[in-house]
């Protein structure tokens, strides 16, 4: 799919730039041979309204840039007088011919394409005055014109096809790696929805069988409710991860008080970290005030005390800090003394589905918990990011104050 975009992307772009090589080109073709054509007339006007001076035609001005010559014709059509100095003269036929041509002609200014001539006919009460003028030069002007188009406009494709190639895979870049997420996504959730349904058709099949007694009836009733439960959580973070990509979970912002936000995040999970043998150490610093929706932030504070509590070596301190920082911002860390996570990990933490450790025992966590509250984080103006030093693994959540 992605190649076909990139082909799509490409030939699409090219035909937009060969339209407009067409354009541009044709025009200045165009523009210059009706530029030549202007000037070559106005040269035979000014030509047929001077007398016809006695061989010496370069007295007639600058103008005159073409071979030229004149007839001057008396009332009854014959040659009165000739000037020009370009061409012989002397062939009577071929003038009577020209002045046959031009006088069956109903246009004061054409062209003899036969005699690759351009003719100006002025008609007077006593007298006409026809005068000619050579234009193989402006046609061998036009013909060079045109291969240096044709030219250009070829080099110009190509150099352009090949920028159009280059632009293509920095184009379509995110949509590759957006389309890679997807794939990577749905295959990681249907690995994660597999197993409990695997568990629970199990447990039901048994049911049906009717082999189990009471007891074994009671735990595959249990199993069957504990993964139920495992994929109705599942489903909630990928529905709420799907309205964050579709940014249909944009609340109208309010003043969040986020000293008092993080202290009241705390409190169920001290009996919870005790429990785990791990010691929760706090500093919260008052007044500390942001503006967005509560009720998500929240979720961003218990998502990295979760993580915390899980991945914390046994018997392990936890740090919570919220602090002002310079430049209007505030700064929650979160920082637990656990294995060190590998520096090619810390970035790819907040994928959705991500393990640092695949072989680590399952915790009841999906790996979406750091993707929801980075995207949170984003959509609140802040950044979210990971630190790993000397043994503590330390989690950062940077948002400006309200």
């Amino acid at each position: 799919m992605i190649r076909r975009l990139r082909i799509k992307f490409v030939l699409i772009n090219m035909s937009i730039v060969s339209i407009m090589l067409v354009v541009i080109l044709g025009l200045v073709f165009y523009f210059t041979g009706a530029d030549l054509e202007r000037e070559s007339a106005r040269m035979l006007e000014n030509i047929a309204a001077q007398p016809v001076g006695l061989g010496v035609p370069g007295e007639l001005g600058e103008e005159v840039q073409l071979p030229f010559f004149k007839l001057q014709l008396g009332l009854g059509g014959q040659v009165v007088a000739t000037g020009g100095g370009y061409y012989d003269l002397s062939d009577r036929a071929l003038l009577d011919r020209l002045i046959a041509r031009t006088a069956a002609s109903p246009q004061a200014l054409g062209v003899l394409e036969e005699y690759n001539l351009r003719y100006y006919r002025l008609d007077t009460p006593a007298n006409r005055c026809v005068v000619f003028s050579d234009i193989s030069s402006e046609r061998a002007t036009l013909a060079g014109l045109f291969r240096t188009c044709v030219v250009i406009g070829c080099l110009s494709f190509l150099g352009f096809l090949w920028g159009s190639i280059l632009l293509s895979r920095w184009a379509v870049r995110p949509v590759e790696r957006a389309w890679r997420g997807q794939r990577r996504f749905v295959a990681d959730a249907s690995h994660e929805l597999k197993t409990p349904l695997a568990v629970i058709m199990t447990n039901a099949q048994l049911l049906q069988d009717g082999g189990a007694d009471g007891v074994r009836r009671g735990k595959c009733l249990s199993g069957i409710l504990t993964m139920s439960r495992q994929m109705k959580t599942l489903i909630e973070e990928l529905l709420e991860l799907a309205r964050e990509d579709q940014g249909e979970a944009k609340e109208a912002f309010q003043p969040v008080e986020l000293s008092a936000l993080v202290e009241d995040t705390l409190l169920p999970f001290e009996p919870i970290f005790f429990e785990a043998g791990l010691t929760l150490h706090s500093r919260v610093e008052e007044g500390v005030a942001v503006s967005g929706d509560a009720p998500q932030l929240g979720r961003v504070v218990e998502a990295l005390l979760d993580n915390a509590r899980k991945y914390a070596a046994p018997g392990g301190r936890v740090w919570v800090t919220l602090e002002r920082r310079a430049r209007g911002r505030c700064l929650l860390t979160v920082a637990d003394q656990g294995e060190p996570i590998p520096p090619e990990a810390l970035e790819r933490l907040f994928e959705r589905f991500y393990r640092a450790d695949p072989a680590r025992s399952r915790t009841g966590s999906f790996g979406l918990g750091l993707s929801i509250a980075r995207s949170i984080v984003t959509r609140h103006g802040g950044k979210v990011w990971a630190e790993s030093r000397a043994g503590v693994n330390s989690f950062f959540v940077e948002l400006p104050c309200g």
